[in-house]
């Protein structure tokens, strides 16, 4: 059976599960997991942390045992605030990207149209109900949709608000909304953003776009990361329609509504956080009283997250492999493959030659934050006017992003300064550079790249797949993929077959 999309390599410490082999059942879901570490700590330390990547892969969902009936349910949320009615081609835009993700629903879709303002109205239907998606619908909330008219101040919260009620009434099992904003959410006491993404989490998944020059790249990443979504922009108003239809495309491949993983600490350990950082970055929280953390909307594809576990070596022996944590990974309500759980371990030593090491994967996936948080401190010193400081932080930026290899990230840096020296972080700030372009930078900086090929640290990799660990190059923005990809996991650029 061939691997899925962006699937995981073996691994330094690590077991990857899930995969049928030659003779068995395929035709049916598959879930799989790997799990990179490197196991050893010190003893001594003053605060112990056992950091793990786990990479969660579902595959199969192409073919039987897809759910009957309607699997999502879309809601369209358009900004019509004041600054939309300049210049006009940016309303246009909106009208026409929205009128594109309408022609993609699938009859029998529910979905909605939400008109943006300093409050939310609906567009399509007039009720306060989703409609069915059918030639009639379609063609109704399209007319609707070219009727929008500009005015008004913004409150995303009150947007988010009235897209949950929406799709809380609904059967289908994924809900999305696909959030449009030009401005920022300047109306916050209305509906306070804070406790609508509290409400609003786990129940649906939200991609926010940015369009024109007024919005706020940390907050649509504030709301794609608490809603496990993707936080995109354009830069000419004219391109939005067509990166909509690619967005419901990819979307329509989702027919697994949900994965949990789940953590469970042994003695001497304790769960700090779960957190997805591939392909974006994604916040997790913990069902109440449960280690089960529920991460939405799967189609063939694979996933990676940070575990950080506490560690006390109080009363537990050295020099020998212990089990920390065990992970498991479950699909609710399907007939689905599913590995068997996996160990966390730890191993304390006082030898500093071993408990000095970090694991590949992890040290990638931390370079890729330290990215993220440069670009944002190199954005606010530019708001501030310091330019200096702010082309030191992109200087930073640079260096991490050709550590880590990420050539798609130093295309976008190099639209803000010229890079003399990426390996020595030797940029110059550019003296055309706009305040949009680092809103356009941070938008893109949630968007992380698969990482080294596991088990390239000490331990090699048990249970890996020959070969397994072997990728491509995307010929559209030179990320690195797994060999057996049918698209590039950062920019979604579609492979020829490979025989």
């Amino acid at each position: 059976m061939r691997k899925s999309d962006d699937q995981a390599e073996g691994g330094t410490d690590s077991v990857e599960t899930g995969t049928p082999r030659a003779g068995e059942e395929t035709g049916r879901i598959t879930a799989g997991l790997n799990i990179d570490q490197l196991k050893y700590l010190s003893s001594d330390a003053d605060d112990p942390r056992m950091h793990a990547i786990l990479s969660v892969r579902v595959d199969g969902t192409g073919g039987v045992g897809r759910p009957e009936g309607p699997v999502l349910a879309q809601v369209l949320a358009v900004d019509c605030s004041s600054s939309m009615t300049w210049p006009v081609e940016k309303l246009h835009a909106a009208q026409q990207a929205a009128v594109a993700a309408i022609r993609k629903l699938p009859d029998g879709t529910p979905f909605a149209v939400v008109r943006g303002s300093e409050r939310a109205d609906m567009v399509y239907p007039d009720t306060s109900r989703m409609a069915q998606a059918s030639a009639r619908t379609r063609a109704r909330a399209e007319r609707a949709v070219q009727g929008l008219v500009a005015g008004g101040g913004t409150c995303i919260g009150a947007w988010l608000d009235l897209s949950r009620r929406l799709l809380t009434e609904q059967d289908a099992p994924i809900g999305h909304v696909l959030l449009l904003t030009d401005g920022k959410n300047q109306h916050d006491e209305e509906m306070p953003l804070a406790r609508v993404l509290e409400n609003c989490a786990g129940r649906f998944v939200c991609d926010a776009w940015g369009i024109g020059d007024g919005w706020d790249g940390q907050e649509l990443l504030r709301i794609t990361r608490r809603l496990h979504g993707t936080a995109s922009s354009v830069r000419e108003e004219a391109a939005l329609p067509a990166e909509y239809e690619q967005v419901m495309s990819r979307l329509l491949t989702k027919t697994v509504p949900e994965v949990v993983i789940s953590v469970t600490p042994m003695p001497g350990g304790g769960v700090r956080y779960l957190k997805q950082v591939f392909p974006t970055e994604a916040e997790l929280t913990a069902q109440e009283g449960t280690g089960r953390f529920v991460t939405r909307a799967w189609g063939d594809e694979t996933r990676r997250y940070q575990l950080c576990l506490s560690a006390d070596p109080v009363g537990r022996p050295h020099g020998e492999d212990l089990q920390l944590a065990v992970v498991a990974v479950d699909v609710p309500g399907g007939e689905v493959r599913l590995p068997p759980p996996q160990p966390c371990l730890v191993h304390w030593t006082d030898n500093p030659a071993l408990s000095q090491h970090t694991d590949a994967q992890v040290d990638h996936f931390e370079r890729h934050r330290r990215l993220g948080e440069a670009i944002a401190a190199a954005a606010d010193a530019h708001r501030r006017g310091q330019r200096e400081l702010a082309e030191h932080q992109l200087g930073r930026a640079a260096q991490l992003a050709h550590a880590m290899g990420a050539a798609e990230q130093l295309r976008r840096l190099a639209r803000l300064v010229r890079i003399d020296d990426a390996e020595a972080g030797r940029v110059a700030l550019l003296p055309e550079v706009a305040p949009v372009d680092f809103e356009h930078l941070i938008a893109a900086s949630s968007r992380s790249t698969f990482g080294p090929e596991s088990g390239s640290g000490a331990g090699g990799a048990a249970g890996a797949e020959p070969g397994g660990g072997a990728t491509v190059s995307c010929p559209a923005c030179l990320a690195k993929a797994p060999q057996a990809a049918r698209f590039c996991p950062a920019c979604r650029h579609p492979f020829e077959e490979r025989r």
